[in-house]
Parts: structure tokens; C-alpha cells; sequence
């Protein structure tokens, strides 16, 4: 695989330019600000029916009416709310015909210790499960598209935390909000690499991406303003939306990824193995294809739990 030619300095619409994505319709969760709105603009941009999976709907409409002013390709705002698995659900039992992209971009960051009604810790049943319930539920309609991508939004911190199966909800183990948001963004790696193996032979693609560092969006709305301060001083570089939204539309639309799958990527290009001393890149425990295929099948039972319950 080739360099793709674009840096971490790229924006969305430099990365999609070029590319013409009339007649593919694409669903990009959390879409109403941040990353996920930049990732609906571009792909609406290049001519995509794009629709707006949001928790906020009155918010989904002020941002479907921002990206169609700018004479983008059709927009469409739907209520998802990826902690409630009825709102899974009924988001995929609404959806009818083929969907060529699936952008998993919504999530939750460092929340004090919070359960879902199942008893999930609410990081890991947001950022994964419901992903993971979402995916599978429009696995039919991805297939259906015949050469369908989903691309996973997961981040550098998969490198603090490996899934700790033995105790994924924390009902043992003290809470930790900064291990929970790891392990919760190293199971979005784990289910690009199982997901890619099963779905290769439906055309269906799955990659993993780490977007960017990016302040002043929703995901840092529960970090203390201590925090903020120390990643703003921490001699960090921080990307803008536009930015932070480059390497998901790349992965999403780029006509050299097609056949790619199970792969993790940062600044537009596929991410080196990281070691030790050395910043960034995808950690060994985030590619072990035995944990990918043991937190699908976890992942299956606690939903068929859910169900029976």
C-alpha cells in the first residue's frame, strides 16, 4: 500500500477532493458538531446522501441545514442514541437499502462511573457495544452495497489498556475513567480486525482510525479544566475538526483502501506498530486477532442477554 500523499496537517475536503460519491449514501454517528459534523460535510460535499445519526435531533437539523447551504449532496438527520439499545434498534430497523458507509464516530471520554440499565459501564457500552449492535443490525445493508466500509473511530489512548475480559464493566476492579475510555478504544481496533475477517467475502471493509488530537469538541465536555490546561500546555499538537476528520474520510473514500481491511490508521496514513519510547502508532494487544475474535463473541452474549432480559 502506497503512501496516500496527505499529513496530519490535511483537512476532509482536501482528502475527498476529486472524489465523486453521487449515488452512496453513508450514516456517520454523532454528526451534529466536532469530527463527526466535518465527516458528514465532506462526504455530503462530494455528492454522498449523508445521514445524521444524532442524539439530539434539534441539533442534527441545525447541522444538516450548515452542510446543505453549502450546496452539498442530500442530508438527513435521525435519532440514534448508542447507550440505549432500543435506539440501536429501532435506528436499524428504520434504515431501508443499501449503506455504503458507516462512520462510528460517536462516543463518551473519562465519565465518572456511570451504569446503563443492563449494568454496562457506560464508556465501553456507548463507545463499543452500541457500535458493535449498530454495525452488525446494518451488516445486511452493507452487504447489500457490495463494496460497503466501515470505518472505527478509536484513538491514541487504546494505548494505555488492553480489554480486560475478565472484568470489562469494572463491578470488581475500582474505576478508573481514563482505563475504561482505553479499553473501550481498544475494543473499537479489535472489532475492525474480527469485523474485516468476517465481512471480507460481502465486500464489506473495516478499518480503525485515530483522528487527531482535538480540543473544544463534545468528547471532552467531562474533562476537568485542570486537564484541559495540561493537554493545552503539554506541548501536544492539536488538529482542527477539519483536520481530526481527514484520515476518517480517507479510510472512508479512498480508491487504494478498497480491499483493506482490519488495519488501524492515524495522519491519513496506516499507523506503525508502537514501541515502547515512541509516540503514537497501534498497539500489538489492539491487532491480537484472538482478543478481536473473543470480544465479538462477548460482545454477542452480552447482547443476547440484553434480549432475553
Amino acid at each position: 500500500m502506497t503512501g496516500s500523499g496527505f499529513t496530519a496537517q490535511s483537512t476532509a475536503a482536501e482528502v475527498v477532493g476529486g472524489i465523486d460519491l453521487t449515488g452512496r449514501r453513508a450514516v456517520v454517528t454523532g454528526a451534529a458538531s466536532g469530527i463527526g459534523l466535518e465527516t458528514a460535510r465532506a462526504l455530503a460535499g462530494a455528492g454522498a446522501e449523508v445521514t445524521l445519526a444524532v442524539r439530539d435531533t434539534a441539533a442534527g437539523e441545525r447541522a444538516a441545514a450548515g452542510i446543505a447551504s453549502g450546496g452539498a449532496g442530500r442530508v438527513l438527520v435521525a435519532p440514534l442514541d448508542l447507550a440505549d439499545q432500543r435506539s440501536v434498534a429501532a435506528f436499524a430497523a428504520a434504515w431501508h437499502g443499501p449503506l455504503h458507509v458507516l462512520v462510528n464516530n460517536a462516543g463518551v471520554m473519562m465519565t465518572p462511573q456511570t451504569r446503563t440499565p443492563e449494568g454496562w459501564e457506560l464508556q465501553f457500552a456507548t463507545n463499543h457495544l452500541g457500535h458493535f449492535a449498530l454495525a452488525t443490525r446494518l451488516h445486511p445493508a452493507l452487504a447489500a452495497a457490495g463494496r460497503a466500509r466501515v470505518v472505527s473511530l478509536s484513538s491514541v489512548a487504546h494505548l494505555r489498556s488492553p480489554v480486560h475480559f475478565d472484568d470489562v464493566h469494572f463491578r470488581d476492579r475500582p474505576y478508573d475513567a481514563g482505563l475504561a475510555y482505553a479499553q473501550s478504544k481498544t475494543a473499537n481496533v479489535l472489532f475492525a480486525v474480527e469485523a474485516g475477517r468476517r465481512w471480507a467475502a460481502d465486500g464489506v471493509t473495516v478499518n480503525a482510525v485515530h483522528p487527531g488530537a482535538v480540543l473544544g469538541t463534545n468528547l471532552s465536555r467531562h474533562l476537568t479544566r485542570e486537564a484541559l490546561d495540561a493537554a493545552a500546555s503539554g506541548g501536544r499538537t492539536f488538529k482542527t475538526p477539519q483536520q481530526g476528520a481527514a484520515t476518517v474520510v480517507y479510510v472512508a473514500t479512498a480508491p487504494g483502501l478498497e480491499h483493506v481491511a482490519g488495519r488501524y490508521f492515524e495522519d491519513c496514513a496506516e499507523a506503525h506498530r508502537h514501541l515502547p519510547g515512541t509516540s503514537g502508532g497501534v498497539a500489538d494487544h489492539a491487532l491480537d486477532p484472538d482478543a478481536a475474535a473473543l470480544l465479538w463473541r462477548m460482545s454477542l452474549d452480552c447482547l443476547a442477554a440484553d434480549v432475553r432480559g
